[in-house]
């Protein structure tokens, strides 16, 4: 039996956070939190090592989530989604540094939610299989060089 993806949520609007929490969980996936800023977010992926985070960008606390984005991404490989109600062209700019794995405008729609989170971690699952592929690639090339 295929386990649940664990996704974080990262939104400051208790509604909206709700609504993405239900929604994931009819999709049976596992919400294992939702913070409301990015200091929170930041510790909860070092407690709850979540595999897949859906983040507001404009988000309580001292960093937006382009912010909280730019520091979990040296230090952790966890996909992300945005999601916001802001779609200006600086916005959206500011987020692509970020290699974000989706944008989702406000208000949420259900299909799109699913169908950003089945492609994000389908995404990120081939991704690591190819870098773990060149990995023992390259070990037996290196190897092989060796040997000679």
């Amino acid at each position: 039996m295929e386990t649940k993806a664990k996704i974080l949520v990262v939104e400051d609007d208790r509604i909206i956070a709700l609504e993405i929490k239900e929604r994931l969980m009819d999709f049976n996936y596992d919400v294992v939190a939702m913070a409301k800023s990015g200091e929170q977010a930041i510790e909860f992926v070092s407690t709850l090592h979540p595999e897949l985070i859906i983040m507001d960008i404009h988000i309580e606390g001292d960093m937006d989530g382009i912010e909280t984005a730019k520091i979990l991404k040296q230090t952790n490989n966890i996909p992300l989604i945005y999601l916001t109600a802001y779609a200006d062209d600086k916005t959206i700019e500011r987020a692509k540094i970020t290699e974000p794995y989706g944008y989702i405008v406000k208000p949420l729609d259900e299909r799109e939610l699913r169908s950003a989170v089945e492609i994000a971690l389908y995404k990120h699952r081939t991704e690591k299989l190819l870098k773990d592929s060149e990995a023992k690639y390259r070990a037996i090339v290196d190897t092989v060089e060796g040997s000679l």
